[in-house]
């Protein structure tokens, strides 16, 4: 079973969905017994860091996902939720993350060219990056995912295993032993994100 944490922020019930579509059992969730049980965690979000860490940490479900994540649980973190497992976050301020994979979070308007619009918002291709991560074994070099984002992940290189152009290389996706990121949503993604989410669920 997957847990899908339900932290008032982020596309829970498609999550779900996506997940029924490959006839896995999931649940949409702030049970801390529940997430204790389940196999996997997916950490999704949507909307600004601040408020996102805010209340991870208000309902305590900061330290359910990092004590799940340390006992080698897969954890699979989604835009948003991505973002959350890096130290920290230069979004409007600066702000701790759950610090399970290294770097920061800045803003893409630093790297990019001013006439790209901000957020990055569309379909891109996926640069495979340090090998094929598990959770590509079913997918290739230049599939195509769905992005919508204003902020990437940087000083991660050791742990980048796909980036996408866009006006600059950014972060695509991450991972650290068991535990995973994705900056696109694969959700919104076709068949390309539904073979990853079924690669994550073989994990």
């Amino acid at each position: 079973m997957v847990a899908i944490i339900d932290y008032g922020v982020g596309n829970l019930f498609s999550l779900k969905s996506s997940f029924a579509a490959i006839g896995v059992e999931a649940v949409v969730t702030k049970n801390y017994e529940e997430i204790a049980k389940a196999d996997r965690i997916i950490l999704p979000g949507v909307g600004a860091f601040k408020d996102a860490a805010e209340k991870l940490r208000k309902t305590g479900l900061a330290e359910i996902v990092k004590k799940q994540a340390v006992i080698g649980k897969p954890l699979m973190g989604i835009c948003l939720g991505m973002q959350l497992l890096f130290e920290k976050s230069f979004e409007y301020g600066e702000h701790e993350g759950l610090g399970l994979i290294i770097g920061s979070v800045k803003p893409i308007s630093d790297v990019i060219p001013d006439n790209l619009k901000i957020p990055h918002i569309g379909w891109n291709a996926l640069i495979i990056k340090n090998g094929v991560s598990p959770i590509f074994k079913y997918i290739k070099y230049g599939d195509y995912v769905y992005f919508v984002h204003s902020f990437y992940a940087t000083e991660c290189d050791k742990n980048i295993i796909a980036t996408t152009e866009y006006g600059a290389e950014l972060t695509a996706a991450v991972a650290d032993k068991n535990v995973y990121g994705c900056q696109f949503h694969p959700e919104k993604s076709g068949d390309v994100g539904l073979k990853i989410l079924k690669a994550f669920c073989e994990l």
